[in-house]
């Protein structure tokens, strides 16, 4: 643990900017409190997007619970009017990977891979009697609160169609990141389609589940999910929360109900401080961290992280660590407090 030390009376000695997931107030960068897994999006992590030409039908779906939607083929043998139609959605762990099942579940910080064939379009003949296919499409992402994940994407698929192409079916193809800090439930990939030969739009959607951190919402500015720890890691909380002189304290928390600012812009800082069982202050640190930042996807909560070093002549006893926090753009203040024991 890097940095100098700084000695409070009554045995309690903090180590500014240390363990704390907020933005120090040196200025630098903020560290994630939630681990990412899966793969990178490509480029800077922006929404990417691939339109195939098509594909040649004929291979099998594997078996079990898959999430897709199928229908029959269509067989595109002369310009006869068919409902324009989804013939699969899919989602994938990486480009044109295996189909997953509707059981698996996403992380935040991963990425989604997402795929969709069409059927029934119909095709337009030019003066050469050569035939031709055209659709536009979009997709929107939402949270399980109906909350737009990136931005809207939208694309078209144009192509000549031959008479050995009688199994062709339009196909593309999307892939976004899961914000860091997803909520966990329900999400939702709308899709429309709109064949532009035939003037004939069609609206479908497919869902996937993300697993994210719990962290209960609130109309006004509050930490949540006070908890003790044994070590820097999230792991298990302490409970009950008892420590011995010369151990460090570790404690992790949410706060969240804080107010949005332009393009979803929010501005939190907090302090703490430690009382006795009799409510005396024996340590105090009112500004240990602040973070500021702005996303599309509004972040709607941010981890916060203190650790104390105890002096090994710390008085044993029960204390009460509280953790003192500031919407900067609210103008709201809240605080948490917890129990914990040196012995």
């Amino acid at each position: 643990m890097g940095g100098d030390s700084i000695t409070h009376g009554n045995g309690f000695r903090s180590f500014p900017g240390a363990g704390r997931t907020l933005t120090p107030r040196d200025g630098s960068n903020p560290a994630g409190d939630l681990r990412a897994s899966g793969r990178r999006p490509c480029g800077n992590a922006a929404p990417c997007t691939r339109v195939g030409e098509g594909i040649r039908r004929g291979r099998r779906s594997p078996s079990g619970a898959i999430l897709t939607l199928v229908a029959a083929a269509a067989v595109l043998s002369g310009p006869v009017h068919a409902a324009l139609a989804v013939e699969r959605l899919a989602v994938h762990q990486f480009e044109d990977g295996p189909l997953l099942a509707s059981t698996h579940v996403f992380l935040p910080g991963e990425t989604v891979f997402f795929s969709c064939r069409v059927m029934g379009f119909n095709l337009a003949t030019g003066n050469d009697d050569q035939r031709s296919a055209s659709l536009s499409w979009q997709i929107r992402v939402t949270d399980p609160v109906g909350v737009p994940l990136v931005r809207d994407t939208t694309g078209r698929v144009a192509q000549q169609v031959f008479d050995q192409d009688k199994n062709w079916l339009p196909k593309f193809l999307h892939n976004f990141a899961v914000p860091a800090y997803a909520m966990g439930g329900l999400y939702k990939i709308l899709v429309t389609v709109k064949d532009e030969v035939a003037g004939e739009e069609l609206r479908t959607q497919l869902e996937f589940q993300v697993k994210g951190h719990a962290v209960e919402p609130s109309e006004t500015l509050v930490p949540r999910n006070l908890r003790f720890l044994a070590a820097g890691e999230d792991g298990a909380p302490l409970d009950p929360a008892v420590y011995r002189p010369g151990e460090t304290l570790w404690a992790r928390f949410d706060i969240t109900g804080y107010k949005f600012g332009e393009k979803n812009r929010y501005s939190v800082e907090y302090g703490l401080a430690v009382l006795r069982e009799s409510g005396e202050q024996v340590f105090a640190q009112p500004s240990a961290a602040s973070d500021s930042s702005e996303s599309f996807y509004p972040q709607r909560y941010v981890p916060g992280a203190v650790n104390l070093n105890l002096d090994p002549n710390v008085p044993k006893g029960v204390y009460r660590l509280v953790v003192m926090t500031e919407d900067k753009i609210g103008g709201q203040k809240a605080e948490a407090r917890g129990l914990f024991r040196i012995e």
